[in-house]
């Protein structure tokens, strides 16, 4: 078998994996089981999904990832070595060329953490990616060209928001707020409001089922189950969208103030592009009702949602290895 060349998108919530000629082929949630005593990984991905809230107490559930970095290195290292060798088999005759896209804002020995977590888990070679670069070549923006191109990627654990030309990143930055935060953001807001607790899996497709960072002329009802905060007895309330868009707020406004920040440290030639041309949003989080407008509505620039937003980056990254010499001159983005 000839050497592969793999893309990885190891976000804190999914890892997608796209193989050179294939596609994606893999999209699972990132997550591990445990055994507490022995530390030995018992399931990954979405084996690991369907012990969430069903494990005893031997059993840990763990995020290797958080907020874009590694929290945990010999989980990570495990995962990656379980991913890569579902892709081409145990037994490599020729080790893959792996690339992984990370966070704009990771530090030097967060990238070298990384990349030696591929290394150990079998790639003959590692190279990283930052996200925002990934994001637009997946998302199609004509990024070689001399002209400015915005794009916003709200992942997880981070949100990265660059300004695009010429193939490489004039402006960047990268701020830990994402998805998991709107997530507890809804989890603190019906705690405070309905006196509800209820798990980050049932905040999620409470979001996924209701969410929206406007309010809608239509709202959306759903009923949430979880546990009374007073006297421990099961519960259900009625939730809609307005109360979502409510609660995520504080979220949304700092993910606005990053847009913000970074279109003021924008050459204004670059500038006007942009205003022409609007920003595009892509992760799983632009999948959020109404994301689109709000950030429109702050901002004053035009927003768009990228086509398939959650593997934007994945796809980029897979682009990004059959367009490796270009990208290479590019030492500071792609390392």
């Amino acid at each position: 078998m000839l050497s592969k060349k793999i893309g990885i998108d190891f976000g804190t919530s999914t890892v997608l994996i796209y193989v050179k000629g294939e596609g994606i082929v893999i999209n699972e949630p990132s997550l591990v089981a445990v055994h507490r005593d022995s530390a030995r990984i018992l399931a990954v991905g979405s084996d690991a999904f369907e012990m969430v809230g069903r494990a005893p107490d031997t059993i840990q559930i763990v995020r290797p990832m958080s907020e874009g970095v590694i929290a945990d290195f010999v989980v990570t290292e495990g995962m990656l070595h379980h991913f890569i060798g579902r892709v081409g088999g145990r037994h490599w005759i020729f080790k893959p060329e792996i690339m992984i896209c990370v966070p704009s804002g990771v530090t030097s020995v967060e990238r070298r953490a990384i990349t030696e977590a591929a290394i150990s888990a079998g790639a003959r070679q590692a190279w990283l990616i930052d996200e925002p670069l990934a994001a637009a070549i997946g998302a199609g923006l004509p990024i070689s060209k001399p002209r400015g191109n915005a794009i916003c990627d709200v992942g997880a654990g981070t949100t990265e928001i660059a300004v695009i030309s010429l193939s490489g990143m004039v402006v960047a930055h990268s701020i830990r707020v994402g998805g998991n935060r709107i997530d507890d953001a809804i989890t603190t807001f019906l705690k405070r409001r309905h006196s509800l607790l209820i798990g980050e899996r049932t905040a999620e497709e409470l979001k996924i089922a209701v969410g929206s960072a406007v309010p809608l002329k239509e709202p959306l009802v759903s009923e949430v189950r979880g546990c009374d905060v007073v006297s421990g007895q099961p519960k259900q309330v009625e939730v809609t969208s307005t109360d979502i868009a409510e609660a995520i707020q504080e979220p949304l406004r700092l993910i606005v103030g990053a847009v913000r920040d970074v279109l003021e440290e924008t050459p204004r030639e670059l500038t006007a592009d942009i205003f022409e041309r609007g920003i595009v949003l892509s992760g799983g989080g632009a999948l959020l009702r109404g994301l689109d407008r709000y950030i429109a509505m702050h901002t004053g620039l035009p927003a768009v949602v990228a086509d398939d937003p959650q593997t934007s980056v994945v796809r980029g990254t897979g682009l990004a290895l059959e367009n490796f010499e270009v990208l290479k001159r590019h030492q500071s983005y792609l390392r």
